[in-house]
C-alpha cells in the first residue's frame, strides 16, 4: 500500500535507506518536502502582499475582504480527461471542473479532430478552486503524483499529442511555481526519467462535448474502461486522503 508520508526528517535511517530500494515511496518523499519548501515561499510572499494591502486599504475590514471573490483558475493536460476529471473532482476546494481542450491551433475542436492528431490540442482540465483551501502548490502536487510526466505524447496505452503532459498557466506566478517545481523534482531524481511536461501560457479554452463531462460519475457501471479510473481513484484516496472531500467522493 502506498502511503502519504511527511518530511524526510521524520524518517527513520532504514526508512531513508530504501527510498533508493522504492521509486513510488521516493516520489512521494520527494513531493512532500518540495511542497513544504514551496508552501513556505509562498506563505511568505502572501504575508508580504497582505501586509502591503492593509497598508494600501486601512479601513477595509476583515469582513469586506471576506467577500472578495477568492476563486482561481488552474488548467492542466495530464492525459485522458475522462481519467484526471474524477480525481480533480474530489479535491477539496476544487469548485468546478470542465474537461476541454487548449494549446491547439484549430477553433472550438471536436474531439473527433483532436482525436485525429492534427489540431495540436491536449486534453485539459480547466479548475476554478478556492486558494484559501487548496493551494496552486497542493494542485501541481496532485498533478505531479497522478500521471506520468515523463512520457511524451502518452499516458499508458492513450498515445498522441492530445495526451501529452502540460501545464497551461494563467498568470506569472502559476509559472515560476510550475517550473520551480519541475526543476526541483528533476534535480531530485523523483521520476526514472527526465519530466517532459510542458509549461505554457494558457490560451483558448474550449470545453469538450457534454458526453465528456462528469464522466466517471455518469458511467461508471456502462463502460468498462471506468475500472482503469476506479484503480487511479483508489490510489488517489490512499496517497491523499486529508484532500479529499468525502461529499464529492460519494461515486466509489
Amino acid at each position: 500500500m502506498i502511503q502519504r508520508i511527511g518530511p524526510l526528517s521524520h524518517l527513520s535511517e532504514a526508512a531513508k535507506n530504501n527510498l533508493n530500494q522504492a521509486p513510488a515511496m521516493r516520489l512521494i518523499v520527494v513531493l512532500a518536502l518540495i511542497g513544504l519548501s514551496m508552501g513556505a515561499l509562498r506563505g511568505q510572499e502572501d504575508g508580504n502582499q497582505a501586509g502591503t494591502k492593509a497598508q494600501a486599504n486601512p479601513a477595509k475590514s476583515g469582513s469586506s475582504q471576506e467577500a472578495e471573490n477568492k476563486v482561481e483558475i488552474a488548467t492542466f493536460g495530464n492525459g485522458c480527461f475522462w481519467c484526471t476529471e474524477a480525481v480533480f473532482q474530489r479535491i477539496k476546494g476544487v469548485h468546478k471542473v470542465v474537461s476541454g481542450y487548449m494549446g491547439g491551433h484549430v477553433v472550438n475542436p471536436t474531439y473527433e479532430q483532436v482525436c485525429t492528431k492534427k489540431t495540436g490540442h491536449a486534453e485539459v482540465l480547466h479548475l476554478e478552486f478556492d486558494p484559501e483551501v487548496v493551494s496552486y502548490e497542493k494542485l501541481l502536487e496532485i498533478f505531479w503524483k497522478t500521471h506520468d510526466p515523463t512520457t511524451p505524447n502518452r499516458q499508458g496505452d492513450d498515445v498522441g499529442p492530445q495526451y501529452r503532459s502540460a501545464i497551461f498557466y494563467h498568470n506569472d506566478h502559476q509559472k515560476e511555481l510550475a517550473e520551480q517545481y519541475k526543476e526541483k523534482l528533476d534535480k531530485a531524481k523523483a521520476f526514472p526519467r527526465k519530466i517532459v511536461t510542458e509549461i505554457t501560457q494558457a490560451g483558448p479554452f474550449y470545453p469538450a462535448e457534454d458526453y465528456h463531462q462528469n464522466y466517471y460519475n455518469l458511467n461508471k457501471d456502462r463502460n468498462p474502461y471506468c475500472r482503469t479510473i476506479q484503480i487511479k481513484l483508489h490510489k488517489f484516496r490512499e496517497v491523499f486522503p486529508d484532500e479529499i472531500d468525502s461529499d464529492k467522493d460519494k461515486v466509489k
